[in-house]
């Protein structure tokens, strides 16, 4: 008998075979999964960043990415692909292949700004992308070049506001989180200023460092260094409460009554990914940002991720409130790509 022709089976016997067929295909399914996972990792991570070298998404990558490769037992390689307000990491990172060994570290403007300003990606942030872990959250720190005749909030809106668009202030990208929070406090506060897109805070902070531009709101660790060696100004931070790093500059809530604003940045995976992978991934990440040394260089450049942000799920919770938020804030500034 062909044991390929089933209908030349008597009936009993077909029934018999198809339920053995299922048994093993679904005792071989449950077997792979944990193969897969074992077998994972057994080559490099690569974790594209949006921006360049020196950038919160950068630092913050290479911070956990070096801690985490122990726990991993393979190393990271974080690959800067800078440009677009990071949606060409993030692009890449879609079209690679969903097996955990493509990642992408972003801040708000690829993953939950950009579908708002963009009419086409080549990707779709909520239904391609699932969080692993958050890498960083923080308040923003307002900087302004020591040339600027201003030591705190109320002297810099008193001087926009005897200056119409006369002062130029840099960020991240059109959409990006310094873009934003700078509008958001110049509507609250009734002023306008010229807005100087760039590739990435990093290279907004040398022009700010040169002069060419007057001020921006930026990550802590691009700004504070700067600071304490007197190249640049932070005259106020964007949580209710002052920076650890910063006691002596005031919350610009201390200025502006409730004005708050956090940037944060995380790592991504494909939502494809399998789920053991996922999760393998989120442990050692979680690892890393229990290290004592981690903690210590994060509070210190006021990133430390909030405790209450732990969880994936939590995560995801934290985008859907995002996404809604920002929907709102981009509709209402008419804020268009450059």
């Amino acid at each position: 008998m062909n044991p390929y022709k089933l209908s030349a089976m008597p009936s009993l016997h077909r029934r018999a075979f198809l339920q053995g067929a299922v048994v093993c295909a679904a005792a071989t399914t449950t077997a792979i999964a944990p193969a897969w996972a074992q077998a994972y990792p057994n080559k490099p991570v690569r974790v594209l960043v949006g921006a360049g070298a020196g950038g919160p998404s950068d630092y913050l990558a290479r911070t956990y990415g070096d801690a985490a490769t122990p726990a991993l037992g393979q190393s990271f390689v974080i690959d800067n692909k800078a440009g677009a307000s990071g949606t060409i990491a993030v692009g890449l990172a879609a079209r690679a292949v969903a097996d955990g060994y493509t990642l992408v570290a972003s801040g708000p403007s690829a993953i939950v700004v950009a579908p708002h300003l963009f009419a086409k990606l080549d990707y779709d942030a909520e239904k391609d992308f699932t969080p692993v872990a958050m890498l960083g959250a923080g308040a923003f720190v307002l900087a302004v070049h020591p040339s600027l005749p201003v030591n705190n909030v109320a002297e810099l809106v008193a001087l926009a506001k005897s200056k119409p668009n006369g002062l130029s202030y840099g960020s991240g990208g059109n959409g990006s989180s310094g873009h934003l929070c700078t509008e958001t406090f110049a509507e609250r506060v009734g002023i306008e200023m010229q807005h100087v897109p760039y590739k990435g805070d990093a290279p907004a902070a040398n022009d700010l460092l040169g002069g060419q531009i007057q001020l921006m709101f930026t990550s802590p660790n691009v700004a504070i260094p700067h600071h304490k060696a007197g190249k640049m100004r932070i005259i106020g931070v964007t949580t209710r409460e002052r920076m650890v790093a910063l006691p002596e500059v005031p919350a610009v809530h201390e200025s502006i009554k409730d004005f708050e604003y956090l940037g944060w940045i995380m790592l991504f995976a494909q939502t494809a990914t399998p789920q053991p992978v996922i999760d393998s991934l989120a442990g050692v990440w979680a690892t890393a940002r229990n290290q004592l040394a981690v903690k210590t260089k994060l509070e210190g450049m006021g990133m430390a991720p909030p405790a209450h942000y732990a969880s994936r799920e939590s995560l995801l919770a934290m985008l859907r409130i995002e996404r809604a938020r920002t929907a709102a804030l981009v509709k209402r500034l008419g804020i268009t790509p450059a």
